[in-house]
């Protein structure tokens, strides 16, 4: 019986699963609103839903594109040699399907480039009154959606600590749970691209449980 050992050829254990820092209940329970979620993505009764998935997605795409911009500086080519979240390396397939893989930084470039040009082209976003959506809409809205969800998962995994030290959790947690109501709501991202990082949303998405002084006002 040939007994494998743990260890590489080269004589090194391999590298323990990194620790995930931002499930640490210090870091989870920082949150820029405590009021269910859920509320403010249900599809109002007089919106259309293609107008809602619009306003929504844009939405979504400024601020994670904003929240991005706070960590870039530590996003660059040596930090992040691969587009990186848990165990998952994210590829970028261009317009022909070519399969390219790229540093954190040239993804993310690639990701709000493409979602900038989708967001501003009036045959796919009109903004103008009896301009109707094209039959593509969803669909394009749902990769929009899955290459947002990549930034997001790659800001926790590999830049948390820089949003800790700049004190943005509270923004990232809300806004990460936000997109992750949405999207369930709607059904817009598939749940095996979002497991990766289930964890967390199971936390986030949870409404905290109502403060001390909360209570004391309630029983009065």
């Amino acid at each position: 019986v040939v007994l494998k050992s743990k260890t590489k050829p080269n004589g090194k254990k391999p590298p323990a699963e990194e620790k995930k820092h931002y499930l640490e209940p210090e870091y989870t329970k920082v949150r820029v609103v405590d009021f269910d979620l859920k509320e403010l993505v249900v599809l109002p009764r007089e919106i259309d839903l293609n107008e809602w998935l619009a306003s929504n997605t844009t939405t979504f795409f400024n601020l994670i594109n904003l929240q991005y911009s706070t960590i870039s500086e530590f996003c660059t080519g040596d930090t992040c040699q691969a587009m990186t979240a848990c165990n998952t390396i994210y590829y970028w397939y261009d317009e022909r399907g070519k399969k390219t893989k790229c540093t954190g930084p040239q993804y993310v470039d690639f990701v709000m480039s493409l979602v900038q040009k989708l967001v501003t082209d009036e045959e796919i976003f009109p903004t103008k009154y009896g301009k109707e959506f094209p039959n593509s809409f969803e669909s394009l809205v749902k990769k929009i959606c899955r290459y947002l969800f990549h930034v997001l998962a790659h800001i926790y995994w590999a830049h948390f600590k820089e949003t800790v030290a700049l004190e943005l959790q509270g923004h990232l947690n809300t806004l990460y749970a936000h997109f992750i109501v949405f999207v369930r709501e709607f059904n817009l991202v598939d749940p095996k691209e979002t497991c990766i990082m289930d964890d967390l949303s199971e936390v986030l998405c949870t409404p905290l449980p109502p403060s001390p002084q909360q209570n004391h006002v309630t029983e009065r």
